[in-house]
């Protein structure tokens, strides 16, 4: 009798040993069928990938138009800065105030006090080329008139939110005592409409970018559900010679869904490498025009392997889903 029971768990070992084993043998039958079933239809393969292909082309092109956006608003944020100009004679203790106050707002970075000597210098090393320029502020230079006011220059972490500064300058006490009557700070007006108008710009191109993304992951998702159909069209009586002998369920759908992989596969390593290179290739010409697009290539080409990971998954699972469906709807499976 403990011989019989020793037997037992031996027995099942054995068991489960071969059916993982049959498991296995599936799987492999199910790939291998999916993969012979890629090249049956060429043409059918071909656009399904090429459609798949565009739209992770770009789904990528989005990701890195957006991170170059974010990028160039952060350089701009720190080369654009919002003046306010103040009367020649604000004493000391005014000026601090107003910047501990300014600085204690939670959209500013940085604020600086630009004497009029130090901005009179600045705008001489800026225009030493333009003799008229320079005889126009020796003269005024002569007569005792003031050109250049004191000025505070202040750097918002967010160039596109203004309404936080305009508000200080309406409400704050200290400031309105030594704010300059004549001269209006550079955020108001039209350089405030010219700051809000990048902003706008900006929202309109990444919810474009992510419209773009979506349609076409639609249109992926229907031509590669069609492909699948037809696929499935044309081997129904193979399909039907399956489910009489028995077949189970997920060894049919299998290779259909193996097939949509392999396009998503396809199209994700071709993507990728479309991607990369054209960035790549426009990083001069958009250098040219101020866009900062250095950190997003060198994040792109170091961490490659992932962008690719990352791009083959999503190609897998819109052909996962599509395929998915299409077996379920076609195949009359559950």
């Amino acid at each position: 009798m403990p011989r019989k029971k020793d037997k037992q768990p031996k027995i099942q070992q054995i068991m489960q040993s071969k059916r993982n084993k049959r498991r296995v043998l599936t799987f492999i039958r199910m790939c291998r069928y999916g993969i012979n079933n890629f090249s049956r239809n060429i043409w059918l393969t071909v656009a399904a990938t090429a459609v798949m292909t565009i739209t992770l082309l770009i789904i990528f092109t989005t990701f890195a138009a957006r991170s170059i956006l974010q990028d160039s608003i952060g350089v701009l944020s720190e080369k654009v800065d919002m003046s306010i100009y103040l009367k020649p004679d604000a004493s000391k203790e005014k000026v601090d105030k107003v910047t501990q106050d300014l600085n204690s707002l939670s959209n500013v970075s940085s604020v600086n006090y630009i004497s009029p000597e130090q901005a009179e210098k600045n705008f001489i090393e800026s225009n030493k080329e333009s003799s008229s320029t320079l005889d126009a502020v020796n003269e005024a230079r002569e007569t005792g008139t003031p050109t250049f006011p004191a000025t505070l220059r202040i750097n918002l972490k967010d160039i596109q939110d203004t309404a936080q500064l305009s508000t200080f300058v309406d409400e704050n006490a200290t400031l309105k005592e030594i704010i300059h009557p004549d001269r209006k700070p550079s955020f108001s007006s039209d350089r405030r409409a010219a700051i809000e108008s990048i902003g706008r710009t900006v929202g309109f191109a990444e919810k474009a970018g992510f419209l773009a993304s979506v349609v076409f992951v639609a249109i992926s998702s229907l031509i590669v559900f069609n492909t699948i159909r037809m696929a499935i069209f044309n081997r129904k009586e193979e399909i039907q010679m399956m489910k009489l002998i028995g077949a189970d369920p997920s060894f049919i759908r299998g290779p259909f869904i193996v097939e949509a992989v392999v396009y998503g596969f396809i199209a994700a390593i071709i993507a990728t490498g479309i991607g990369t290179v054209l960035l790549v290739m426009s990083q001069e010409k958009l250098k040219a025009y101020g866009v900062a697009v250095d950190d997003t290539i060198r994040t792109v080409v170091y961490y490659s392997p992932f962008v690719l990971i990352a791009m083959v998954l999503l190609g897998a699972v819109i052909g996962v889903i599509s395929s998915y469906l299409a077996t379920r709807k076609h195949l009359k499976l559950r």
